[in-house]
This record gives C-alpha cells, structure tokens and sequence, in this order.
C-alpha cells in the first residue's frame, strides 16, 4: 500500500532497461545481490522482488499503473439514463436491485453522476395549499 502525502505523485517504476542489466549482472555474470545493489544504486529488496516477480510471471517487467478497466457494468447509457427518470424517486439501493443483473449501490451512484442526473428539489413551482 502506498500512501500518497500532500497530492504528489508516485515515484515512477525502474526502468526495464536497468532492470535487465541488474539481473543480467546477477544471474549471467554470478555477482552478488549486495554487490549488484551498491553499483546500480538500488536496494537490495528492490532486486528480490524482481527475482520473486520473474520466478512467478517469467519477466520483471514493472507492473502497469493504468488502471483498469473492464468497460463498467453499465455500457448501454441510454437505456440507464430512462431507467434513472422511471425510477428517480427511489432510493440508489433501491435502484441497484432494480437493475437487470448484479450491481452496487456505489456503481448506480457513479453512474447518476457521470449522467448529471440530480434530484434537486424545484423551488419555482407553486406549492399546494
């Protein structure tokens, strides 16, 4: 887990470029991981993760910070945006089960945003006496 402090940004990955020379120098050349962590300037554990990821996937590429993306449960916004005016009045737990198949209260609040779709009370209409 990384925190972030004051709104800066992660530090970028290594370059894979360095990271095939160090493991390069350690496992074609045989030289130590200390040694190898004092010339290339990096940590020690830094290396052992490296080892560790290509033992698992086969490569010590840096993992992706994109993240990702599936395209969302809710693709058709049309369709959400009658469905939103149908059942506006309902609660957004209330809408999650009304939706055809399985969906969070969180996604049908996301979804409602990103349609600017807003339950604001009108105040210019004329109220029944």
């Amino acid at each position: 887990m990384c925190l972030l402090l004051f709104g800066e940004p992660m530090p970028k990955p290594y370059s894979y470029d360095l990271r095939q020379k160090v493991i390069g120098a350690i496992q074609m050349d045989g030289m130590r991981k200390g040694e190898a962590s004092i010339i290339f300037s990096i940590s020690r554990n830094t290396i052992d993760l490296w080892l560790k990821r290509q033992a698992e996937t086969g490569d010590y590429q840096a993992k992706s910070t994109q993240p990702r993306s599936d395209g969302g449960k809710i693709t058709d916004w049309e369709k959400f945006r009658v469905f939103a005016k149908a059942h506006g009045d309902k609660t957004q737990a209330e809408m999650a089960q009304l939706w055809e198949g399985p969906i969070s209260r969180r996604t049908i609040s996301r979804a409602l945003q990103k349609i600017d779709f807003t339950r604001k009370k009108n105040l210019w209409l004329p109220r029944a006496r």
